[in-house]
């Protein structure tokens, strides 16, 4: 079966996208439309315009041709800027998975929050706009049809309101069919049915409520999980164990005759327990879980009605306190939407906290190219803006006064963002320090990331010592609070010193690798702990060493750190001197982030210090150039953990792997040239960048799209060029 298209993509609109507003607010978005009749309050910005693909030549005319790299960088700067929200931030799509929205949309039809009429038309403009060529939806945007995608984007239209003779849901309910029905569809799939009451809790593995209530000592504790596991499972387990169930209406009878190959009523489920479709399947049961499985699954139809109301009780005290440290909005779409429908479902449709939930759907929603979707998390804020920030300081922005309250605006955002304090009682619930350090999104979020507090630090340090225009500083205290933080968070690999040291994501790593045979999602990979990455790691590196390069602050800690992060980092490398890139595609993303560390060591070829590891990194990305010079990825090497080249080469993965190259200070001129070129050529007349194939990357089997990617990156590689090669013929005019 083919696959989706790489996207976003513009189609055609199902509302009057002039009269669509975006909000932007200590980098809370949110969108509203402006009622047929009503006056806007003001003309639509160049960030709105851009994102829903109108006219923006009013605001980002057509600019001089470029004959230089530092000509098409300034150009590049000129239009990101006039992309900032009013808040200081920059905001972009953050969309691609497609097991999200109806998550949502099943817990909003259930627990009757309303969607607006534009809403509604947007929703179903997107899922149409992003339908597999063969009909049908995948598990992400990039990826071929799924029972899991099919089964539960085919539910998202019907409760939306489109009939069941709508074409697209023809061909949905055909391709559906031919997959087996949605008895094969995912565990993740069975639950969100079984909650609408479209398929029997039978039909699911137990998900254990009463594993919370166990010692936490014990291997298998969800405490010992990555967060973002730990945080979907929990408010699963309360469903489960409290056997939530939507009320039945003429929908879901129909429904329940729409989606199976067979009637509803003759399904055996407990049979559909380990049934999952081949389309789906990435991640199979090891002969662990099904072991578990089997003796669980027996404790279900025996258990203990009191240990089960004392687990679901700290579940819920577990889902309280996330709600309350995250102003409702919790770590992912997954775990809001969940603990929306646990918090109605216990408290009622009155409660305050139910009603924040419903406010907060908001925040997840982004209208797009395609329409409007629910996205990876309630944004990419902090991410895209260390990013955009330190492109601009690449580029060496700050020397022009023009951008002087683009930088400024940026800066007292990141000031608001840095969380001000931990969470009370936090290690009750599991949750690192985070005081000090940046969360991915906003403030309001809360969960904070290594390599976000790391490139939130880079971008306020780049800022603070360069700068001298800001209006205001972040105070030496709260740099050393990010340090903290960041030191915190180190992860000695396998307790010993010359193995290096890794950084994970959210927290430290705290179980081990044999979790991941209890991996239950089928469709992921590597979700049950959180892992030491190269990316991360390198972002710590780099902070740390900058930060001590002017600050004294827990130096001597600081060296051994970095030290034995490049040693990690070394022992990552492939023999074919590639580095897989575990949140970006893939192996350039990969490659970046190792020379960037390498550098950050002042291990360079201009320095004459160059290592093995250095050359053969640099090799790999000199033998994986395309033919026109430039550099492509397919999002099939995250899945399958090997190089697969694009049909043409992508100005992402082209600029990466230059970065990757000028950090080092590769010699090779022809090299750096070629890529250069192809930038060059990309670049619209008015300083923008084609949009691509998707970038991003999560669990190895799914891709979801940074819209900031196409400009930040390309921009960046510009700049860095024209800063190291000012005297070269590609870096003056001709």
């Amino acid at each position: 079966m083919q696959r989706n298209r790489g996207g976003p993509y513009k189609t055609e609109a199902a509302t009057d996208l002039t009269r669509w507003r975006l909000t932007n607010v200590e980098g809370r978005q949110t969108w509203e439309y402006i009622p047929e009749g009503e006056a806007p309050k003001r003309p639509q910005t160049m960030l709105e315009k851009h994102v829903l693909g109108l006219d923006t030549s009013e605001f980002a005319p057509d600019l001089p041709t470029p004959s230089t790299a530092e000509e098409a960088a300034y150009n590049g700067l000129q239009f990101y800027s006039k992309l900032q929200a009013e808040d200081g931030h920059w905001a972009g799509d953050y969309g691609g998975p497609l097991f999200l929205t109806p998550g949502l949309v099943i817990v909003c039809y259930i627990t009757n929050t309303p969607f607006t009429d534009e809403q509604t038309k947007e929703m179903i403009r997107y899922l149409k706009s992003v339908e597999c060529p063969d009909g049908g939806w995948g598990l992400h945007t990039e990826g071929p049809p799924t029972v899991f995608g099919c089964a539960l984007n085919y539910i998202c239209l019907r409760l939306l309101g489109l009939p069941p003779d709508d074409p697209v849901l023809i061909r949905a309910r055909a391709l559906l069919h031919k997959l087996g029905g949605a008895t094969g569809i995912p565990s993740w799939g069975k639950f969100w049915l079984a909650v609408l009451n479209v398929y029997k809790w039978e039909g699911i593995h137990n998900l254990f409520p009463e594993i919370w209530t166990l010692p936490e000592w014990l291997p298998i504790h969800p405490s010992h999980m990555w967060c973002h596991c730990r945080q979907v499972y929990l408010p699963m387990a309360y469903c489960y164990g409290a056997r939530i169930t939507a009320k039945e209406t003429d929908l879901i009878r129909e429904l329940r005759e729409e989606i199976y190959v067979e009637s509803y009523d003759s399904i055996e489920w407990s049979k559909q327990r380990s049934n999952v479709a081949s389309a789906d399947l990435y991640s199979p049961h090891s002969w662990i879980l099904d072991t578990a499985y089997y003796f669980l699954d027996w404790y279900e139809m025996y258990h203990s009605k009191s240990w089960r109301q004392k687990s679901l009780d700290k579940i819920y005290e577990h889902i309280c306190a996330d709600d309350e440290f995250t102003k409702c909005i919790s770590i992912g779409p997954i775990s809001k939407t969940i603990q929306m429908l646990v918090r109605w479902h216990r408290d009622g449709p009155s409660h305050p906290v139910f009603l924040l939930h419903q406010d907060r759907v908001k925040d997840y929603l982004w209208l797009g190219l395609d329409g409007m979707k629910m996205t990876g998390t309630n944004g990419s804020q902090l991410w895209d803006t260390a990013f955009a920030i330190q492109m601009y300081m690449g580029c060496g922005a700050n020397k022009r006064k023009e951008f002087r309250d683009t930088l400024d605006n940026a800066h007292a955002w990141l000031k608001l963002t840095q969380i001000p304090e931990n969470p009370p009682e936090y290690s009750k619930f599991y949750r690192q320090m985070s005081r000090g350090g940046f969360p991915f999104s906003t403030k309001d979020c809360g969960w904070i990331v290594a390599d976000c507090t790391a490139d939130g630090l880079k971008a306020v340090l780049a800022l603070q010592e360069n700068c001298d225009f800001l209006s205001q500083e972040i105070p030496e205290e709260q740099l050393n609070q990010a340090i903290d933080v960041l030191l915190s968070m180190s992860n000695l690999l396998y307790g010993y010193s010359w193995v290096g040291m890794g950084y994970a994501t959210y927290e430290t790593k705290r179980g081990g690798k044999m979790l991941e045979m209890l991996n239950p999602s089928e469709v992921f990979g590597d979700i049950m702990i959180d892992y030491p990455y190269v990316e991360l790691t390198s972002s710590v590196i780099q902070a740390l060493k900058k930060f001590s390069n002017k600050h004294a602050y827990r130096n001597m800690e600081i060296l051994w750190t970095v030290h034995l992060g490049l040693q990690y980092i070394k022992r990552e490398q492939r023999k074919d001197g590639s580095w897989y890139g575990s949140w970006g595609v893939c192996f350039t993303y990969g490659a970046w982030f190792a020379l960037e560390a390498f550098a950050a060591m002042s291990f360079r070829y201009d320095y004459n210090n160059v290592t093995e590891e250095m050359k053969k990194g640099c090799q790999w990305l000199v033998d994986h150039r395309l033919h026109d010079g430039g550099w492509g990825e397919n999002f099939e090497a995250c899945e399958i953990k090997e190089y697969v080249p694009a049909k043409k080469s992508q100005t992402v993965n082209t600029a990466w792997a230059l970065m990757a190259l000028m950090a080092v200070r590769y010699p090779d001129m022809e090299v750096l040239e070629g890529g250069i070129k192809i930038l060059l050529k990309r670049q619209y007349s008015n300083g923008d960048f084609p949009q691509e194939n998707i970038m991003g990357v999560f669990n190895k089997s799914c891709a979801i799209h940074y819209e900031s990617y196409r400009n930040i990156f390309p921009v960046w590689a510009l700049g860095r060029f024209a800063e190291l090669y000012p005297d070269h013929r590609l870096a003056r005019k001709q």
